[in-house]
């Protein structure tokens, strides 16, 4: 029980004979969180989603790139059709910015929690902003929608590098954000973070929607309210 990470585990009922007993049903739960220590002893397991819903298939392609990456990327959909997406690097971070869109009273319109960090390469960061990008073009809101690019100070995160993945999506989508009314707000720093910065503000220019672009000099949370 212990060594294979179980946490319940339930048999019930049982039929006792003179020579055996036997087994005729089982319940038990599997801790999903210790999948790196026992996979070799559990053998092939599929863990149900959370929140007692199917998976979005953008949901398991992120996990998919997850497990194959060294770096962090979560997504998880909270309302397809909210106005309000993040895409924040950091685990620390992503909580703090969710938080505070929920305590700004904008909880019914946020759309997404996840998180990318642990230094993601160019193209997995493209391949995780395409990803909340064509989510956000699935459907539209009369007042149009908010994207929420954020994060604190990268300890050894290169900026400029995650940035570039992003803004190469950003060019790929910009139709689709022209037509769904989408304004970006965007607050970093850390390695390299002037460079990422300034390729931001370079691409804003050209994208047709508005680009608002902080550095450290801006409180983290700050572009939350300025965004809702």
């Amino acid at each position: 029980y212990m060594d294979l990470q179980f946490t319940y585990l339930e048999i019930n009922p049982l039929v006792v004979t003179p020579k055996s007993i036997f087994i005729l049903d089982l319940a038990s739960r599997l801790d999903q969180t210790a999948d790196y220590l026992c996979a070799p002893k559990w053998g092939k397991i599929e863990f149900p989603p959370p929140f007692g819903r199917d998976a979005f298939a953008e949901e398991a392609y992120i996990a998919e790139l997850d497990a194959k990456s060294g770096a962090s990327l979560k997504l998880t959909i909270l309302n397809p059709k909210g106005r309000v997406w993040t895409m924040v690097a950091g685990g620390g971070a992503s909580v703090i910015y969710s938080d505070t869109i929920c305590d700004l009273g904008f909880s019914h319109e946020l759309a997404n929690y996840g998180e990318y960090s642990g230094a993601p390469s160019e193209q997995q960061t493209y391949e995780y902003a395409k990803t909340i990008l064509s989510l956000m073009g699935k459907e539209k809101h009369s007042d149009g929608k908010v994207l929420i690019i954020g994060g604190g100070i990268a300890n050894f995160t290169n900026v400029a590098a995650t940035f570039k993945g992003i803004v190469k999506a950003l060019q790929e989508y910009r139709e689709r954000l022209i037509e769904h009314k989408i304004s970006i707000f965007v607050r970093r720093a850390g390695p390299n973070y002037q460079e990422g910065l300034r390729v931001m503000r370079e691409v804003g220019s050209s994208l047709g929607v508005p680009v608002h672009v902080f550095g450290p000099e801006t409180h983290m949370t700050a572009v939350v309210g300025m965004a809702l």
